[in-house]
């Protein structure tokens, strides 16, 4: 009895451990005698090629997935214990039975959705408005400035700088002079007597 031939086509007796390469015929028909192998010979073809997982990897980058991510699949399922994810999946939760509350039961719990439905103050939100209008007056005008005393400005700054007078207007119809001030009654009658 013999073994599997290698990939040198060796092959090794089973019952006497002795090791050769078994007769075989060629192509024009004669035979080609059977050759014994030395104790201990390993021919090159069966000699194992040392590979490199790193060098392998660099050669095949970009023809596969990431390299070293199909031992991570395999070896544990989807990990969900960190502090982040436990938070997101409550607050996931929390809007989830917020929703289901507000269809289904209507006024189901006021003292919770109260913060939702807070009124917004017109009055409020327009200070917020002409606080922002007058701090972006602010810096086109010091942009403006700078454009006349020579430095160059980019054209994010000169774009700011050309919406000065729109920023004027907003500010006019919120009833806010160019200054940001709010308009006294003098004023607007000396605003319309001006525009006449």
């Amino acid at each position: 009895m013999s073994t599997q031939p290698t990939a040198s086509g060796i092959v090794t007796d089973a019952a006497s451990g002795e090791r050769h390469i078994p007769e075989s015929k060629r192509a024009d028909g004669s035979t080609r005698k059977a050759i014994k192998i030395r104790p201990g010979y390993r021919p090159p073809e069966d000699v194992e090629v040392y590979k490199n997982r790193t060098a392998e990897n660099f050669r095949n980058r970009g023809k596969g997935p990431v390299p070293g991510a199909e031992g991570l699949k395999d070896d544990k399922p989807a990990q969900k214990s960190s502090t982040s994810s436990n938070k997101n999946a409550k607050r996931r939760e929390a809007r989830k039975k917020a929703k289901a509350a507000e269809e289904g039961h209507g006024e189901a719990n006021p003292s919770k959705e109260e913060p939702k439905r807070e009124e917004v103050d017109p009055e409020v939100e327009k200070r917020k408005k002409v606080r922002t209008l007058k701090k972006k007056l602010k810096q086109a005008k010091e942009l403006k400035e700078k454009k006349e005393t020579g430095e160059s400005l980019l054209p994010e700054q000169i774009a700011k700088v050309i919406k000065i007078n729109e920023l004027i207007r907003e500010l006019d119809a919120l009833g806010f002079d160019a200054e940001g001030e709010p308009k006294t009654e003098t004023t607007v009658t000396e605003a319309k007597e001006t525009a006449k």
